[in-house]
């Protein structure tokens, strides 16, 4: 369904593309059978429903409390040249709560088409951050776990054992960081670190990620 979007206005200084103020929701009813992937990821919702809407009708749109997972987040400098305003600084892909990797096997799930977001766009977005695995981690952090094995972080699912061998369950905690950007961590890093793997551990991690997302973290 379309509907006119009431949160973004048309740029009329782009000369490449123009925006005629409707946008499409890839909703679905009930009682509509299967339904696909990418119409189960759209967020946002209509009251009332599609199946008691027609053509001209007036309608609420919004995105109801919903749980989400982020795979992907952009920074846009200069921002994107869209067809409305604002043009996007940020764009941030997301599922929803139960849509796992595994639904969108040719990655689909990473371009951001159907689920993207751009948070600072007028959208009245409200965010609630529930959970973030390795928050005291960075991309590219090196760190040592209780073993001894030594381990590159790119990603809360995505670990690299310098000595080549298999991943396995991950790195065994606590775990003592080692370097940051290709140089010696500084000791207020290290104990952030050390204090954030202190209890618990990599395989209870995944499980309350899994938990709250009702979804696999790996392809």
């Amino acid at each position: 369904m379309s509907v006119r979007w009431p949160w973004w206005e048309a740029d009329g200084d782009n000369e490449f593309a123009h925006w005629n103020g409707i946008v499409s929701l890839g909703v679905g009813g009930t009682g509509s059978g299967h339904v696909s992937p990418e119409v189960e990821a759209e967020l946002f919702r209509t009251d009332p429903s599609p199946e008691q809407l027609k053509a001209g009708d007036i309608c609420r749109v919004g995105v109801p409390p919903t749980v989400v997972h982020v795979t992907a987040v952009a920074h846009h400098d200069p921002p994107l040249e869209t067809a409305w305003l604002p043009h996007p600084t940020r764009t941030v892909t997301v599922l929803r709560r139960g849509l796992s990797y595994r639904e969108f096997p040719d990655e689909s799930h990473l371009d951001g088409s159907g689920y993207g977001i751009h948070p600072g766009d007028g959208i009245p977005f409200t965010f609630e951050l529930l959970m973030r695995p390795y928050a005291y981690l960075l991309v590219g952090d090196e760190v040592a776990d209780v073993t001894g094995r030594a381990w590159r972080f790119d990603g809360p699912w995505d670990w690299t054992a310098f000595d080549g061998g298999p991943v396995g369950t991950g790195p065994a905690w606590p775990l003592v960081l080692l370097a940051r950007e290709g140089k010696p961590c500084s000791v207020e890093e290290a104990e952030a670190v050390a204090a954030g793997t202190a209890s618990g551990s990599h395989q209870e991690t995944v499980r309350e990620w899994m938990t709250l997302t009702e979804a696999s973290p790996t392809p």
